[in-house]
C-alpha cells in the first residue's frame, strides 16, 4: 500500500506548462506552406471532428485521415511526421515552468496530469522536458477528471492542488473531491480567455495570471482557499 502524502500538486499540460497555441500556430504555418490554404483548413476540420469523436486532442490520428484526403505529394506528407516528432517541445515552455515545479515539490509530489493520446501526448511531456522534472509521475487518460480514483490509487494525499486552463476541469474535479481539493485556474491560453468559458463555469478557488505566478505563494492560504471563495493568488 502506497504511503498518503499531505499533499499532492496535479498539474495539466497543454496551455498550463506547455505553450500548446505556439505549437497550433506553428503547425498551421507548416501546413499552409506545404500544402496551401485548402489543405490546412482540411486539416482543421479533421482535426475537429476527430476530437468531437474522442473527446480529445489527437494530432497524429488527424493526420491519417488527412493523409487519404491530401494525396498528391507523399514526401511532403512524410515530412508531416518529422515535425511531430522533431518540434522542440523544450522551447515552448511557458517561462519558469521548471522552477515552479522544483519549488512545489517542497512540499509534496508535483503530477502531470493530461488528457491526450498514447503516442504524442507522451511524446510531447518526454521531450519538453516535463517527465523528467516531475520524476515520470505523468498520468495521461481520455478524461482526466472523470479518472480520480485511479488518480488517487497512483498518488494518495489528504489533499490535492490541480492547476489547469479549464475552468471546465476544474469544475468537474471540485464536484467529486470538495474541500479536499484546491483548484488554480490559470489564465493562459485560448480556453482561458474565452469569455464564454469564464462565463459558463463556477470560478476555480485561486486565480492566476501566469503559471510562475504560483512562485513564492503562501501554502497555507493556498490550503485554507479550498474551501472560500476563489481569490487572486497572492505570493508571500
Amino acid at each position: 500500500m502506497k504511503t498518503q502524502n499531505e499533499i499532492v500538486f496535479l498539474f495539466d499540460c497543454d496551455n498550463t506548462l506547455f505553450d500548446n497555441d505556439r505549437l497550433r500556430d506553428d503547425l498551421q504555418a507548416h501546413l499552409d506552406r506545404k500544402f496551401g490554404v485548402w489543405a490546412r483548413d482540411r486539416y482543421w476540420q479533421i482535426y475537429e471532428e476527430l476530437r468531437a469523436e474522442l473527446g480529445y486532442a489527437d494530432y497524429l490520428g488527424a493526420l491519417q485521415r488527412f493523409r487519404f484526403e491530401v494525396n498528391n505529394d507523399e514526401r511532403a506528407l512524410l515530412r508531416m511526421s518529422a515535425f511531430f516528432l522533431d518540434y522542440p517541445f523544450a522551447d515552448h515552455l511557458f517561462p519558469n515552468v521548471l522552477d515552479v515545479l522544483a519549488y512545489l515539490e517542497k512540499s509534496g509530489p508535483t503530477v502531470v496530469l493530461s488528457d491526450g493520446d498514447m503516442v504524442f501526448q507522451p511524446h510531447k511531456i518526454q521531450y519538453s522536458g516535463l517527465w523528467q522534472a516531475v520524476d515520470g509521475r505523468v498520468l495521461i487518460y481520455l478524461h482526466k477528471e472523470k479518472m480520480l480514483a485511479d488518480v488517487e490509487r497512483h498518488y494518495p494525499a489528504q489533499h490535492y492542488v490541480m492547476v489547469d486552463d479549464k475552468l471546465s476541469i476544474l469544475a468537474g474535479m471540485k464536484k467529486i473531491w470538495g474541500k479536499r481539493l484546491t483548484t488554480v485556474f490559470v489564465c493562459q491560453g485560448h480556453y482561458a480567455l474565452d469569455p464564454h468559458n469564464v462565463a459558463t463555469y463556477p470560478p476555480a478557488d485561486i486565480t492566476v495570471q501566469r503559471i510562475d505566478d504560483l512562485l513564492g505563494y503562501d501554502m497555507p492560504v493556498l490550503l485554507a482557499a479550498a474551501g472560500k471563495e476563489n481569490a487572486e493568488m497572492r505570493p508571500s
